[in-house]
């Protein structure tokens, strides 16, 4: 199999970098020899974990500190990758309001909405029209089993996650013929800072960040929908195929209930 750089593209980037799954994702695609675009808020944090790639995998990194709510921040990324030879897309971060949703504040649900739906839009719109005229790349997005169904306490979160899931299988059909994969990892838990402070707690098919990346980037190409784990492929069908609508939102309920 061609390399990752031979077979997307020389330069990754990573929405979401400075922490979690984001910098699982940055770290393996640096391992896998691609130069990487890290972005974020959190400008200082992203130095510290691009300085140490660089130095570990002989490869070039760019620190872009934007806010991925900011209707500006397309703008801004394109033109500080216009140089580049982008390959892989990589769109991971996520705001998570918890509590009943009439009882989320107002701000929170606009925040989670500017993050977790505009964002994917607008990075594929900004930066996805370069790989379709080079004929080649990958995008990831990230998903959550917790949007297959709805969840209580974090509906918000869960249905933006349903949308990243669509809007990625939706992708994959309109632009694998231009040489591009799209993916939508579908993702359980992960014992990331933002799982274990909102959580507190590990669950059956808990995969590591490092585990999870691997897994999905290993599957690149081979289909519109990712689920790492074995435990989570089985509750992903199970919830898809078996379960009652009513049982499978009781079910996430008892996990979630204790949220907000």
């Amino acid at each position: 199999m061609d390399s990752f750089p031979d077979r997307y593209g020389t330069w990754a980037v990573v929405a979401g970098a400075s922490e979690g799954l984001g910098e699982a994702f940055a770290a393996a695609l640096a391992e896998r020899g691609m130069n990487v675009v890290m972005v974020a808020r959190r400008g200082r944090i992203l130095e510290a974990i691009g300085e140490r790639l660089a130095a570990e995998h002989g490869i070039a990194v760019r620190c872009l500190e934007l806010d991925l709510a900011d209707a500006a921040f397309p703008g801004a990324l394109r033109e500080a990758t216009r140089d580049l030879e982008l390959g892989v897309l990589v769109y991971n971060a996520a705001f998570v309001p918890m509590g009943p949703f009439l009882d989320n504040d107002e701000d929170a649900i606009e925040a989670a909405v500017d993050v977790n739906v505009r964002g994917p839009l607008r990075l594929v719109r900004a930066l996805a029209p370069a790989l379709k005229e080079r004929g080649r790349g990958a995008v990831v997005l990230m998903s959550s089993l917790s949007g297959l169904q709805g969840s209580p306490h974090i509906s918000v979160y869960a249905a933006s996650k349903a949308f990243n899931t669509i809007f990625a299988e939706a992708l994959w059909y309109e632009l694998i013929p231009h040489g591009i994969d799209v993916a939508a990892c579908v993702s359980g838990a992960v014992p990331t800072p933002g799982y274990l402070e909102r959580f507190g707690r590990k669950v059956p098919g808990m995969l590591s960040a490092e585990e999870a990346v691997r897994q999905t980037l290993d599957r690149l190409g081979k289909g519109p929908r990712i689920v790492p784990g074995r435990i989570n492929r089985f509750a992903h069908q199970l919830v898809r195929r078996l379960l009652p609508r009513r049982t499978a939102i009781r079910l996430i309920a008892k996990s979630t209930k204790h949220l907000g």
